[in-house]
């Protein structure tokens, strides 16, 4: 089964997998930001991009998922937003510009999964004076039991230390905090996550 095999049935396991919210740390870490362009990797069912576009921004919003895509699409359309959608398996192919804004929240991937080297061209195509928002997971949380010992999560630091990028950077955030999730059994859980926000200088 391919990667995008892979995706296309997790979200085929329900009508939606995840809450249809914005993720906190995106909008902690955003709403002070003017908007401009905007691109978000592994967009899913499309809240951030949503919320991204009810805010002023200027959407572009990819993912591996064509099942994850069009509920985003629709989601989009339900808001009154306009979003651009692709469909991208970020290790072969990636969105071409450059943002304003470019937000990975959550990706990840049991298995096989370059991270790193995806985060790497992602801020690649962040523009000059630009934010780069990442967002990961510390631990499995509520999820403990699927898949905990294929995946990794690295610490804010690893993360940073692995982009490898230049001195026309500016770390902002860098910070582990506790976040309330509801796990597969519908109880709420504390999970452990990771903010790293860096800005590319003018």
């Amino acid at each position: 089964m391919s990667d995008e095999q892979a995706w296309d049935s997790r979200y085929a396991e329900s009508d939606r997998i995840w809450s249809g919210k914005p993720n906190d740390a995106l909008v902690a870490e955003v709403s002070s930001l003017t908007p401009g362009s905007a691109l978000d990797l592994g967009c899913g069912e499309g809240a951030d991009a949503v919320w991204l576009a009810t805010q002023g921004w200027d959407v572009t919003a990819v993912d591996i998922s064509t099942v994850a895509l069009a509920r985003a699409a629709a989601h989009a359309s339900d808001a009154g937003v306009r979003v651009r959608f692709e469909h991208h398996n970020l290790e072969h192919s990636f969105p071409s510009g450059s943002y304003d804004l470019v937000s990975a929240q959550f990706l990840h991937f049991w298995g096989d999964f370059d991270r790193e080297k995806i985060l790497r061209t992602a801020a690649s195509h962040v523009a000059p004076g630009g934010t780069l928002l990442i967002e990961g997971h510390m631990d499995p949380g509520p999820f403990h039991h699927e898949h905990q010992h294929e995946m990794r999560f690295p610490a804010p630091d690893e993360v940073i230390a692995a982009l490898a990028l230049d001195d026309t950077w500016q770390v902002e955030t860098n910070q582990i905090h506790p976040r309330t999730q509801t796990g597969p059994d519908g109880k709420p859980a504390t999970r452990t996550d990771a903010t790293v926000k860096l800005r590319r200088r003018a």
